[in-house]
Protein backbone atom coordinates (compact mmCIF):
# COMPACT_ATOMS: atom_id res chain seq x y z
CA UNK A 1 0.00 0.00 0.00
CA UNK A 2 1.57 3.54 -0.71
CA UNK A 3 2.17 5.42 1.62
CA UNK A 4 3.35 9.26 2.75
CA UNK A 5 6.81 9.00 4.09
CA UNK A 6 9.06 11.87 5.50
CA UNK A 7 11.29 12.32 2.52
CA UNK A 8 13.73 14.42 4.26
CA UNK A 9 15.05 17.92 3.39
CA UNK A 10 14.10 18.92 -0.47
CA UNK A 11 12.08 16.03 -0.95
CA UNK A 12 8.67 16.65 1.45
CA UNK A 13 6.14 14.36 0.94
CA UNK A 14 7.27 12.19 -1.44
CA UNK A 15 5.21 8.67 -1.90
CA UNK A 16 6.99 5.39 -1.23
CA UNK A 17 6.88 2.02 -1.29
CA UNK A 18 6.58 0.19 1.76
CA UNK A 19 7.64 -3.54 1.78
CA UNK A 20 5.65 -5.87 1.21
CA UNK A 21 4.64 -8.55 4.19
CA UNK A 22 4.28 -12.17 3.94
CA UNK A 23 0.09 -12.76 3.80
CA UNK A 24 -1.24 -15.82 5.27
CA UNK A 25 -2.00 -16.51 1.63
CA UNK A 26 0.97 -16.10 0.27
CA UNK A 27 2.35 -18.28 3.85
CA UNK A 28 -0.82 -21.07 2.79
CA UNK A 29 0.92 -21.92 -0.40
CA UNK A 30 3.36 -23.72 1.68
CA UNK A 31 0.69 -26.01 3.26
CA UNK A 32 -1.14 -28.83 1.49
CA UNK A 33 -4.05 -28.21 -0.11
CA UNK A 34 -6.81 -29.41 2.27
CA UNK A 35 -7.72 -31.56 -0.60
CA UNK A 36 -4.62 -33.54 -0.08
CA UNK A 37 -5.49 -34.47 3.60
CA UNK A 38 -9.58 -35.34 2.49
CA UNK A 39 -8.10 -37.86 -0.20
CA UNK A 40 -5.87 -39.62 2.62
CA UNK A 41 -8.61 -39.65 4.97
CA UNK A 42 -10.48 -41.11 2.66
CA UNK A 43 -8.31 -43.94 1.49
CA UNK A 44 -8.19 -44.88 4.05
CA UNK A 45 -11.48 -45.29 4.89
CA UNK A 46 -11.38 -47.51 1.56
CA UNK A 47 -8.27 -49.31 2.53
CA UNK A 48 -10.15 -50.62 6.04
CA UNK A 49 -13.81 -50.89 3.73
CA UNK A 50 -11.88 -53.53 1.57
CA UNK A 51 -10.49 -55.17 4.34
CA UNK A 52 -13.76 -57.26 4.35
CA UNK A 53 -13.68 -57.73 0.52
CA UNK A 54 -10.16 -60.45 1.77
CA UNK A 55 -12.53 -62.45 3.68
CA UNK A 56 -15.01 -64.65 2.12
CA UNK A 57 -12.68 -66.16 -0.31
CA UNK A 58 -10.13 -66.99 2.36
CA UNK A 59 -12.75 -68.05 4.25
CA UNK A 60 -15.11 -69.83 2.06
CA UNK A 61 -13.41 -73.74 2.80
CA UNK A 62 -13.39 -73.44 6.29
CA UNK A 63 -16.89 -72.10 6.55
CA UNK A 64 -17.90 -75.00 4.75
CA UNK A 65 -15.43 -77.39 6.65
CA UNK A 66 -17.23 -76.09 9.83
CA UNK A 67 -20.67 -75.50 9.01
CA UNK A 68 -21.14 -77.54 6.26
CA UNK A 69 -22.26 -74.81 3.84
CA UNK A 70 -22.19 -75.17 0.23
CA UNK A 71 -20.47 -72.85 -2.14
CA UNK A 72 -23.41 -71.89 -3.23
CA UNK A 73 -24.87 -70.92 -0.14
CA UNK A 74 -21.61 -68.95 0.81
CA UNK A 75 -21.78 -67.29 -2.80
CA UNK A 76 -25.32 -66.29 -2.29
CA UNK A 77 -24.58 -64.82 0.63
CA UNK A 78 -21.97 -62.78 -0.92
CA UNK A 79 -24.26 -62.30 -3.83
CA UNK A 80 -26.60 -60.33 -1.25
CA UNK A 81 -23.59 -58.15 -0.30
CA UNK A 82 -22.28 -57.01 -3.54
CA UNK A 83 -25.87 -56.43 -4.74
CA UNK A 84 -26.40 -54.09 -1.35
CA UNK A 85 -22.98 -53.36 -1.78
CA UNK A 86 -24.12 -51.55 -4.97
CA UNK A 87 -27.23 -50.31 -4.57
CA UNK A 88 -26.26 -47.93 -1.70
CA UNK A 89 -23.71 -46.47 -3.72
CA UNK A 90 -26.49 -43.55 -4.95
CA UNK A 91 -28.39 -43.24 -2.02
CA UNK A 92 -24.95 -42.64 -0.12
CA UNK A 93 -23.63 -40.44 -2.48
CA UNK A 94 -27.19 -38.07 -2.01
CA UNK A 95 -26.66 -39.05 1.96
CA UNK A 96 -23.37 -37.57 2.24
CA UNK A 97 -24.66 -34.07 0.41
CA UNK A 98 -27.72 -34.12 2.46
CA UNK A 99 -25.96 -34.93 6.20
CA UNK A 100 -22.39 -34.56 5.69
CA UNK A 101 -19.51 -37.04 4.52
CA UNK A 102 -18.28 -37.52 7.88
CA UNK A 103 -21.28 -38.47 9.18
CA UNK A 104 -22.50 -40.90 6.70
CA UNK A 105 -18.24 -42.03 6.58
CA UNK A 106 -18.37 -42.97 10.11
CA UNK A 107 -21.40 -44.56 10.23
CA UNK A 108 -20.62 -46.88 7.47
CA UNK A 109 -17.09 -47.74 9.28
CA UNK A 110 -19.33 -49.00 11.99
CA UNK A 111 -21.73 -51.03 9.96
CA UNK A 112 -18.73 -52.50 8.68
CA UNK A 113 -17.18 -53.39 11.92
CA UNK A 114 -20.82 -54.87 13.94
CA UNK A 115 -21.79 -56.94 10.68
CA UNK A 116 -18.32 -58.30 10.49
CA UNK A 117 -17.66 -58.58 14.46
CA UNK A 118 -21.02 -60.04 15.29
CA UNK A 119 -20.21 -63.05 12.55
CA UNK A 120 -17.87 -65.34 15.04
CA UNK A 121 -21.38 -65.96 16.51
CA UNK A 122 -22.93 -67.36 14.00
CA UNK A 123 -24.39 -70.87 14.08
CA UNK A 124 -26.87 -70.59 10.86
CA UNK A 125 -26.66 -69.60 7.00
CA UNK A 126 -29.12 -66.77 7.33
CA UNK A 127 -27.24 -65.37 9.81
CA UNK A 128 -24.35 -65.31 7.65
CA UNK A 129 -26.79 -63.81 4.83
CA UNK A 130 -27.71 -60.91 7.25
CA UNK A 131 -24.36 -60.08 8.90
CA UNK A 132 -21.86 -60.21 5.86
CA UNK A 133 -24.53 -59.96 3.82
CA UNK A 134 -26.86 -57.08 5.12
CA UNK A 135 -24.69 -55.03 7.59
CA UNK A 136 -21.68 -55.48 6.02
CA UNK A 137 -22.99 -54.92 2.38
CA UNK A 138 -24.92 -51.60 3.15
CA UNK A 139 -21.45 -50.36 5.00
CA UNK A 140 -19.34 -51.05 2.16
CA UNK A 141 -21.40 -49.91 0.07
CA UNK A 142 -21.75 -46.53 1.15
CA UNK A 143 -17.62 -46.54 1.06
CA UNK A 144 -17.65 -47.99 -2.68
CA UNK A 145 -16.60 -45.92 -6.41
CA UNK A 146 -19.26 -43.26 -5.63
CA UNK A 147 -17.80 -41.94 -2.18
CA UNK A 148 -14.38 -42.28 -4.23
CA UNK A 149 -16.56 -39.81 -7.19
CA UNK A 150 -17.66 -37.81 -4.79
CA UNK A 151 -14.26 -37.14 -3.26
CA UNK A 152 -12.60 -36.40 -6.46
CA UNK A 153 -15.53 -34.31 -8.11
CA UNK A 154 -15.85 -31.75 -4.89
CA UNK A 155 -12.59 -31.38 -3.84
CA UNK A 156 -10.06 -31.62 -7.16
CA UNK A 157 -10.25 -30.28 -11.11
CA UNK A 158 -6.58 -30.42 -11.42
CA UNK A 159 -5.35 -34.06 -11.21
CA UNK A 160 -8.87 -35.15 -10.59
CA UNK A 161 -8.26 -38.47 -12.85
CA UNK A 162 -5.34 -39.25 -10.67
CA UNK A 163 -6.60 -38.80 -7.47
CA UNK A 164 -9.39 -40.95 -8.59
CA UNK A 165 -6.83 -43.91 -9.26
CA UNK A 166 -5.00 -43.59 -6.60
CA UNK A 167 -8.22 -44.08 -4.19
CA UNK A 168 -9.76 -46.54 -5.87
CA UNK A 169 -6.27 -48.17 -5.79
CA UNK A 170 -6.97 -48.12 -2.22
CA UNK A 171 -9.61 -51.36 -2.50
CA UNK A 172 -6.80 -53.19 -4.10
CA UNK A 173 -4.33 -51.59 -1.51
CA UNK A 174 -6.58 -53.32 1.56
CA UNK A 175 -6.26 -56.37 -0.19
CA UNK A 176 -2.83 -56.49 -0.46
CA UNK A 177 -2.46 -55.88 3.37
CA UNK A 178 -5.72 -58.22 4.35
CA UNK A 179 -5.20 -61.32 2.06
CA UNK A 180 -2.20 -62.60 3.40
CA UNK A 181 -3.17 -61.19 6.79
CA UNK A 182 -6.71 -62.99 7.35
CA UNK A 183 -5.25 -66.44 5.14
CA UNK A 184 -2.21 -66.77 8.16
CA UNK A 185 -4.61 -65.83 10.75
CA UNK A 186 -7.46 -68.19 9.88
CA UNK A 187 -5.47 -71.34 9.50
CA UNK A 188 -3.16 -70.84 12.52
CA UNK A 189 -6.28 -69.52 14.87
CA UNK A 190 -9.65 -69.99 13.07
CA UNK A 191 -11.69 -68.21 11.20
CA UNK A 192 -13.13 -66.16 13.87
CA UNK A 193 -10.26 -64.16 15.04
CA UNK A 194 -9.76 -63.25 11.53
CA UNK A 195 -12.93 -61.91 10.59
CA UNK A 196 -11.93 -60.26 14.53
CA UNK A 197 -8.86 -58.24 13.24
CA UNK A 198 -11.54 -56.64 10.11
CA UNK A 199 -13.77 -55.77 12.37
CA UNK A 200 -11.21 -54.01 14.06
CA UNK A 201 -9.46 -52.37 11.93
CA UNK A 202 -12.83 -50.66 10.55
CA UNK A 203 -13.56 -49.43 13.91
CA UNK A 204 -10.03 -48.04 14.12
CA UNK A 205 -10.53 -45.37 11.25
CA UNK A 206 -13.33 -43.94 12.99
CA UNK A 207 -11.65 -41.44 14.98
CA UNK A 208 -9.50 -39.98 11.76
CA UNK A 209 -12.19 -39.48 10.19
CA UNK A 210 -14.50 -37.83 12.57
CA UNK A 211 -11.42 -35.35 12.91
CA UNK A 212 -10.35 -34.74 9.33
CA UNK A 213 -13.09 -35.37 7.30
CA UNK A 214 -14.87 -32.57 5.55
CA UNK A 215 -18.10 -32.29 3.34
CA UNK A 216 -17.11 -29.16 1.05
CA UNK A 217 -13.70 -27.24 -0.06
CA UNK A 218 -15.76 -24.47 1.48
CA UNK A 219 -15.69 -25.83 5.21
CA UNK A 220 -12.36 -25.27 5.13
CA UNK A 221 -12.46 -21.64 3.54
CA UNK A 222 -11.08 -22.86 0.38
CA UNK A 223 -12.20 -24.01 -3.10
CA UNK A 224 -11.18 -27.61 -4.97
CA UNK A 225 -7.44 -28.03 -6.09
CA UNK A 226 -6.60 -26.77 -9.18
CA UNK A 227 -9.69 -24.48 -9.47
CA UNK A 228 -10.08 -20.94 -10.76
CA UNK A 229 -12.90 -20.04 -8.27
CA UNK A 230 -14.05 -21.63 -4.48
CA UNK A 231 -16.78 -23.25 -6.75
CA UNK A 232 -17.78 -27.05 -5.58
CA UNK A 233 -20.34 -27.90 -7.18
CA UNK A 234 -24.19 -27.91 -6.04
CA UNK A 235 -25.83 -30.20 -3.31
CA UNK A 236 -28.17 -32.59 -4.13
CA UNK A 237 -31.04 -33.07 -1.78
CA UNK A 238 -31.46 -36.78 -0.06
CA UNK A 239 -32.82 -39.70 -1.45
CA UNK A 240 -34.58 -37.69 -3.81
CA UNK A 241 -31.25 -36.49 -5.77
CA UNK A 242 -30.46 -40.12 -5.67
CA UNK A 243 -33.52 -41.23 -7.94
CA UNK A 244 -33.29 -38.02 -9.86
CA UNK A 245 -29.66 -38.89 -10.55
CA UNK A 246 -31.06 -42.57 -12.17
CA UNK A 247 -33.85 -40.64 -14.19
CA UNK A 248 -30.78 -38.06 -15.42
CA UNK A 249 -28.80 -40.86 -16.69
CA UNK A 250 -31.56 -43.44 -18.10
CA UNK A 251 -32.29 -40.40 -20.59
CA UNK A 252 -28.73 -41.17 -22.22
CA UNK A 253 -27.70 -44.05 -23.44
CA UNK A 254 -24.35 -43.58 -22.76
CA UNK A 255 -25.34 -44.41 -19.25
CA UNK A 256 -27.07 -47.56 -20.08
CA UNK A 257 -23.58 -48.40 -22.44
CA UNK A 258 -21.53 -47.41 -19.53
CA UNK A 259 -23.77 -49.44 -16.49
CA UNK A 260 -23.76 -52.80 -19.01
CA UNK A 261 -20.30 -52.64 -19.25
CA UNK A 262 -19.19 -52.02 -15.43
CA UNK A 263 -22.22 -54.71 -14.88
CA UNK A 264 -19.77 -56.78 -16.67
CA UNK A 265 -16.41 -55.51 -14.88
CA UNK A 266 -18.62 -56.64 -11.43
CA UNK A 267 -18.62 -60.09 -12.98
CA UNK A 268 -15.68 -60.62 -14.09
CA UNK A 269 -14.08 -58.80 -10.95
CA UNK A 270 -15.43 -59.06 -7.32
CA UNK A 271 -18.08 -61.43 -8.22
CA UNK A 272 -15.96 -63.96 -9.84
CA UNK A 273 -12.26 -63.18 -9.17
CA UNK A 274 -12.44 -61.80 -5.77
CA UNK A 275 -14.63 -64.43 -4.19
CA UNK A 276 -14.09 -67.80 -6.51
CA UNK A 277 -9.93 -67.23 -7.23
CA UNK A 278 -9.03 -69.33 -4.03
CA UNK A 279 -11.69 -71.64 -3.91
CA UNK A 280 -10.85 -72.68 -7.92
CA UNK A 281 -6.73 -72.85 -7.26
CA UNK A 282 -7.62 -74.97 -4.05
CA UNK A 283 -9.44 -77.23 -6.78
CA UNK A 284 -6.25 -77.42 -8.68
CA UNK A 285 -4.31 -78.72 -5.61
CA UNK A 286 -2.65 -75.12 -4.54
CA UNK A 287 -2.54 -74.30 -0.90
CA UNK A 288 -4.84 -71.91 0.56
CA UNK A 289 -2.12 -69.91 1.93
CA UNK A 290 -0.55 -69.51 -1.50
CA UNK A 291 -3.40 -68.75 -3.60
CA UNK A 292 -4.34 -66.12 -0.69
CA UNK A 293 -0.82 -64.82 -1.86
CA UNK A 294 -1.44 -64.78 -5.31
CA UNK A 295 -4.46 -62.87 -5.19
CA UNK A 296 -2.96 -60.13 -2.91
CA UNK A 297 -0.17 -59.67 -5.78
CA UNK A 298 -2.74 -59.16 -8.02
CA UNK A 299 -3.60 -56.43 -5.96
CA UNK A 300 -0.10 -54.88 -5.60
CA UNK A 301 -0.15 -54.77 -9.63
CA UNK A 302 -3.86 -53.74 -9.61
CA UNK A 303 -2.44 -50.57 -7.12
CA UNK A 304 -0.03 -49.66 -9.81
CA UNK A 305 -2.29 -50.77 -12.92
CA UNK A 306 -5.49 -47.98 -11.50
CA UNK A 307 -2.79 -45.38 -10.77
CA UNK A 308 -1.84 -45.34 -14.13
CA UNK A 309 -4.90 -45.84 -15.51
CA UNK A 310 -6.05 -42.70 -13.65
CA UNK A 311 -2.85 -40.95 -15.12
CA UNK A 312 -4.17 -41.69 -18.97
CA UNK A 313 -7.57 -40.71 -18.22
CA UNK A 314 -6.42 -37.61 -17.69
CA UNK A 315 -4.30 -37.89 -21.47
CA UNK A 316 -5.94 -40.55 -23.25
CA UNK A 317 -9.74 -41.05 -25.00
CA UNK A 318 -11.25 -43.31 -22.29
CA UNK A 319 -13.55 -45.29 -24.42
CA UNK A 320 -9.90 -46.30 -25.81
CA UNK A 321 -8.62 -47.26 -22.74
CA UNK A 322 -11.45 -49.32 -21.55
CA UNK A 323 -11.95 -51.30 -24.58
CA UNK A 324 -8.07 -51.96 -24.14
CA UNK A 325 -8.95 -53.06 -20.40
CA UNK A 326 -11.61 -55.32 -21.68
CA UNK A 327 -9.92 -57.47 -24.23
CA UNK A 328 -6.99 -57.78 -22.16
CA UNK A 329 -9.51 -59.03 -19.28
CA UNK A 330 -11.23 -61.42 -21.57
CA UNK A 331 -7.71 -62.98 -22.51
CA UNK A 332 -6.52 -63.64 -19.56
CA UNK A 333 -9.70 -65.45 -18.22
CA UNK A 334 -9.64 -67.82 -20.82
CA UNK A 335 -6.46 -68.60 -20.33
CA UNK A 336 -6.64 -69.05 -16.53
CA UNK A 337 -8.26 -72.82 -16.13
CA UNK A 338 -5.05 -73.68 -18.02
CA UNK A 339 -2.77 -71.74 -16.17
CA UNK A 340 -3.55 -73.11 -12.55
CA UNK A 341 -1.74 -75.63 -10.82
CA UNK A 342 -0.68 -76.94 -7.15
CA UNK A 343 2.20 -74.41 -7.47
CA UNK A 344 2.89 -70.97 -9.01
CA UNK A 345 4.02 -71.63 -12.09
CA UNK A 346 5.81 -68.89 -14.36
CA UNK A 347 2.65 -69.09 -16.71
CA UNK A 348 0.58 -68.43 -13.17
CA UNK A 349 2.73 -65.59 -12.76
CA UNK A 350 1.57 -64.27 -16.35
CA UNK A 351 -1.66 -64.15 -15.16
CA UNK A 352 -1.24 -62.47 -11.87
CA UNK A 353 0.26 -59.68 -13.58
CA UNK A 354 -1.35 -59.29 -16.44
CA UNK A 355 -5.12 -59.43 -14.71
CA UNK A 356 -3.87 -57.35 -11.35
CA UNK A 357 -2.94 -54.25 -13.73
CA UNK A 358 -6.36 -54.91 -15.24
CA UNK A 359 -8.40 -55.05 -12.23
CA UNK A 360 -9.83 -51.93 -11.30
CA UNK A 361 -8.27 -49.98 -14.28
CA UNK A 362 -11.69 -49.72 -15.70
CA UNK A 363 -12.77 -47.14 -12.95
CA UNK A 364 -10.98 -43.86 -13.88
CA UNK A 365 -11.75 -43.84 -17.54
CA UNK A 366 -15.77 -44.99 -16.51
CA UNK A 367 -16.03 -41.73 -13.85
CA UNK A 368 -14.33 -39.76 -16.50
CA UNK A 369 -17.17 -40.68 -19.03
CA UNK A 370 -19.66 -40.06 -16.53
CA UNK A 371 -18.39 -36.90 -15.74
CA UNK A 372 -18.36 -35.61 -19.56
CA UNK A 373 -21.94 -36.73 -20.19
CA UNK A 374 -23.45 -35.61 -16.55
CA UNK A 375 -20.89 -32.93 -14.89
CA UNK A 376 -21.61 -32.20 -11.39
CA UNK A 377 -23.71 -34.65 -10.88
CA UNK A 378 -21.48 -37.63 -11.51
CA UNK A 379 -21.07 -38.49 -7.70
CA UNK A 380 -25.08 -39.58 -7.79
CA UNK A 381 -24.93 -40.57 -11.69
CA UNK A 382 -21.95 -43.16 -11.45
CA UNK A 383 -23.34 -44.50 -7.85
CA UNK A 384 -26.04 -45.92 -10.14
CA UNK A 385 -23.78 -47.02 -12.87
CA UNK A 386 -21.25 -48.82 -9.81
CA UNK A 387 -25.06 -50.47 -8.31
CA UNK A 388 -24.94 -52.52 -12.00
CA UNK A 389 -21.11 -53.18 -11.63
CA UNK A 390 -22.42 -54.89 -8.41
CA UNK A 391 -25.44 -56.49 -10.03
CA UNK A 392 -23.00 -58.28 -11.84
CA UNK A 393 -20.61 -59.06 -9.22
CA UNK A 394 -23.69 -60.32 -7.08
CA UNK A 395 -24.82 -62.71 -10.37
CA UNK A 396 -21.26 -64.37 -10.80
CA UNK A 397 -20.86 -64.94 -7.10
CA UNK A 398 -24.17 -66.77 -6.84
CA UNK A 399 -23.58 -68.46 -10.09
CA UNK A 400 -19.83 -69.32 -10.34
CA UNK A 401 -20.66 -70.88 -6.99
CA UNK A 402 -23.64 -72.61 -8.36
CA UNK A 403 -21.39 -73.91 -11.01
CA UNK A 404 -18.80 -74.95 -9.21
CA UNK A 405 -21.32 -77.30 -7.52
CA UNK A 406 -22.55 -78.43 -10.24
CA UNK A 407 -19.43 -79.35 -12.63
CA UNK A 408 -16.67 -79.81 -9.78
CA UNK A 409 -14.64 -77.06 -11.06
CA UNK A 410 -15.14 -73.15 -12.38
CA UNK A 411 -13.41 -73.43 -15.72
CA UNK A 412 -16.85 -73.05 -17.95
CA UNK A 413 -17.15 -69.99 -15.42
CA UNK A 414 -14.10 -68.52 -16.61
CA UNK A 415 -14.46 -69.36 -20.11
CA UNK A 416 -18.16 -67.19 -19.80
CA UNK A 417 -16.51 -64.52 -18.19
CA UNK A 418 -13.89 -63.89 -21.02
CA UNK A 419 -16.59 -63.87 -23.56
CA UNK A 420 -18.74 -61.15 -21.69
CA UNK A 421 -15.66 -59.40 -21.64
CA UNK A 422 -15.54 -59.06 -25.35
CA UNK A 423 -18.91 -57.78 -25.25
CA UNK A 424 -18.15 -54.87 -22.67
CA UNK A 425 -15.61 -53.60 -24.87
CA UNK A 426 -17.79 -53.43 -27.67
CA UNK A 427 -20.27 -51.52 -25.88
CA UNK A 428 -17.59 -49.07 -24.45
CA UNK A 429 -16.67 -48.91 -28.50
CA UNK A 430 -20.48 -47.76 -28.88
CA UNK A 431 -19.93 -44.39 -26.64
CA UNK A 432 -20.08 -41.59 -28.35
CA UNK A 433 -17.41 -38.28 -28.30
CA UNK A 434 -20.07 -35.48 -27.42
CA UNK A 435 -19.46 -32.25 -28.87
CA UNK A 436 -20.03 -29.01 -27.28
CA UNK A 437 -22.81 -28.69 -28.61
CA UNK A 438 -24.94 -31.99 -28.03
CA UNK A 439 -23.42 -31.15 -24.25
CA UNK A 440 -25.54 -28.36 -23.80
CA UNK A 441 -28.41 -29.07 -25.69
CA UNK A 442 -29.63 -32.53 -24.36
CA UNK A 443 -28.11 -31.91 -20.79
CA UNK A 444 -30.68 -28.45 -20.82
CA UNK A 445 -33.22 -31.00 -21.92
CA UNK A 446 -33.06 -32.97 -19.02
CA UNK A 447 -33.00 -30.50 -16.53
CA UNK A 448 -33.15 -26.70 -18.26
CA UNK A 449 -29.85 -26.00 -16.17
CA UNK A 450 -27.48 -25.94 -17.79
CA UNK A 451 -24.97 -24.44 -15.33
CA UNK A 452 -25.99 -27.21 -12.44
CA UNK A 453 -24.05 -29.72 -14.26
CA UNK A 454 -21.49 -27.99 -15.60
CA UNK A 455 -18.25 -30.10 -14.91
CA UNK A 456 -15.50 -27.89 -14.41
CA UNK A 457 -13.48 -29.65 -16.71
CA UNK A 458 -15.61 -30.11 -19.92
CA UNK A 459 -15.96 -26.38 -21.82
CA UNK A 460 -20.11 -26.23 -22.02
CA UNK A 461 -21.11 -23.54 -24.62
CA UNK A 462 -24.32 -22.46 -26.24
CA UNK A 463 -25.09 -23.29 -29.77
Amino acid sequence: MPIVGNAGIGQPGRVTQSPVPKTPKSLSRRRPHPAWIIAAVAFVAVLAAAGFRSVPGVLMDPLHAEFGWSHGTIGLAMSVNMTLFGLTAPFAAALMDKFGVRSVLAAALMLIATGTFLSVFMDSSWQLLLLWGVLVGVGTGSISMGFVATIATRWFVARRGSVTGVLTAASATGQLIFLPLVAVVSDAYGWRWAAVIVAVSALSVVPPVVLFMRNRPADKETGPYGADTDESGAASAGFGAAFEGLLIGARQPAFWLLAGSFAICGMTTNGLIGTHFIPAAHDHGMPTTMAASLLALIGIFDVAGTVFSGWLTDRVDARVLLVIYYFGRGLSLMLLPALLSPRAEPSTWVFIIFYGLDWVATVPPTIALCRRYFGDRTPVVFGWVFASHQLGAAIAAAGAGWLRDQQGNYDNAFRFAAGLCVIAAVMCLCVRERSSVDEHVEIDQVDGDVNGYRSPDVSISAP
